[in-house]
């Protein structure tokens, strides 16, 4: 046998079935990858091989529970135990002077305010009733731009007071008070509000100061009950007295009635006498002058 003759294979070799190929990995599948999780989590950062796990950013809203609520006058604690608390929307209904009231409690604690469609609360109302005006935002006609202004001051401002002149859909309120719930701003209106929180409602005012023909009107007597959601579901009432957080002024009492004697007139004091002159002095002369 020569030896560059070919080697025969045997045909039995001939009919072994080949191994499977594997399939083909398309060169563009790497970059596929973060195309796919980039809809599943938004914002996910590229895997970077070697890296291990890589935490992803997530946007999240402010925490409520960790900031204090905004105080309230005393007279008013037995239906707000907790305050205004950040994050909520409360209602009230029936007096400017009380929605005042929470506005200054709020502003004594160095919070931030704001007026949005109220023209019923002056500056002067607002100053009396303690408001800080330093601190105060108002917003009397804000008109069709309602929903962004109010959305802006959520966005910065610690109470904001929402009222009539505000036009706003029920999914604008609805919006809101979300925003208010992420911000951990509070939400005040004096107007329904589908979903408050709480809801203060002034029934049977009176008036007192005024006496039979004098005085003065000088406080407000009514009684708020309070409705709501939650906790504040149970009605509850108390009776204030406005102004609240200030004492109550004496009132003025009432002139007595007239009587015979009391028109009787007055006695008249003597004139007192005059001491004689004395003897030997000159006589005053009297002139005509003009």
């Amino acid at each position: 046998m020569h030896d560059d003759a070919p080697a025969v294979v045997p045909d039995a070799l001939l009919d072994v079935p080949s191994a499977p190929r594997p399939h083909a990995v398309p060169a563009a599948l790497p970059h596929a990858v973060p195309d796919l999780l980039s809809h599943v989590v938004p914002d996910a950062p590229h895997a970077v091989p070697g890296a291990g796990h890589v935490p992803v950013a997530r946007r999240t809203s402010l925490l409520t529970t960790e900031r204090p609520a905004l105080p309230v006058p005393a007279e008013l604690t037995a239906l707000l135990p907790d305050g205004l608390r950040r994050g909520g929307t409360v209602t009230v209904l029936g007096s400017t002077s009380l929605l005042l009231a929470l506005l200054a409690s709020a502003c004594a604690g160095g919070a931030w305010a704001a007026l949005v469609g109220q023209p019923t609360a002056g500056l002067l109302a607002a100053a009396e009733a303690g408001v800080a005006l330093d601190r105060l935002a108002v917003v009397p006609a804000p008109g069709l731009d309602a929903p962004t202004v109010v959305a802006a001051l959520l966005d910065g401002v610690d109470v904001v007071l929402v009222g009539p002149e505000a036009a706003l859909t029920d999914s604008d309120r609805r919006r809101l008070a979300a925003r208010a719930r992420e911000r951990g701003s509070v939400l005040l209106t004096s107007t329904p509000w589908p979903g408050a929180n709480v809801v203060l409602t002034a029934e049977q005012g009176r008036w007192s100061g005024v006496g039979t023909g004098d005085g003065r009107l000088r406080t407000h007597e009514l009684r708020v009950v309070r409705t709501g959601r939650g906790s504040a579901a149970v009605r509850t009432s108390v009776d204030v007295a406005l102004p609240l957080g200030r004492p109550a002024p004496a009132l003025v009492e009432p002139h007595a009635s007239v009587t015979a004697a009391s028109l009787a007139p007055a006695p008249v004091a003597p004139a007192p006498e005059v001491a004689p002159e004395a003897e030997g002095a000159p006589a005053a002369t009297l002139r005509l002058v003009g």
